[in-house]
């Protein structure tokens, strides 16, 4: 089965973002599907995840983590990717001190913004599309541009590239469920200055 659009953009918005070369850390990944075709594109790229819940099939070593210290120490990858995984937090401010703590350059981060008309209605139902079968814990936790900007400072991040349109389906979908629902954002750590 062909991988969906959704999946085909963020792969290419992520790869473009990952050197040759780059040691990742996928938090919350999944199946790691998204991996799978980044490392297609950059075989160069290393890439591990970890996930609170570990599924039956995994395109990439996945590791089970407690959803609160990532199991490796400081500096140890490039980059971190937290891909939808934010807004399934209670404090996503635990797991953004943590991806930055084990990386040396950017967390890249796709999530959701709670903007515009009928947003809370409308990632719910997403959410629980997307994930309910899996039993991902959903609590339902987005925050609006401001309480992005707001979280960044507070862990000590700072947007090097943000992209607000992503378009992620396709027309009439797109109609409702891209809007500016969606974010991707490359945060600096700050580090080797």
């Amino acid at each position: 089965m062909a991988p969906s659009r959704r999946i085909n953009v963020l792969t290419d918005l992520i790869a473009k973002s990952l050197p040759e070369g780059s040691k990742v850390l996928d938090i919350g990944c999944g199946d790691g599907k998204i991996d799978s075709l980044i490392k297609e594109l950059k075989p160069s790229v290393l890439i591990e995840g970890i996930d609170v819940l570990l599924r039956d099939r995994s395109f990439i070593k996945v590791t089970k983590f407690d959803g609160n210290r990532i199991p490796f120490d400081d500096d140890h990858f490039d980059f971190t990717l937290l891909i939808d995984v934010l807004h399934h937090t209670d404090d996503p401010s635990i797991i953004l001190k943590e991806a930055k703590r084990v990386s040396k350059k950017h967390v890249l981060i796709k999530d959701h913004a709670r903007e515009g008309f009928l947003a809370e209605a409308t990632l719910r139902f997403m959410d629980y599309v997307g994930n309910a079968r899996h039993g991902v814990y959903l609590p339902y936790h987005y925050l609006d541009n401001s309480e992005w900007e707001v979280l960044f400072k507070k862990t000590e991040l700072t947007v090097a590239q943000r992209k607000d349109i992503l378009n992620l389906y396709p027309f009439p979908a797109g109609l409702l469920f891209d809007r500016k629902l969606h974010f991707f954002a490359a945060l600096d750590c700050h580090k080797g200055r």
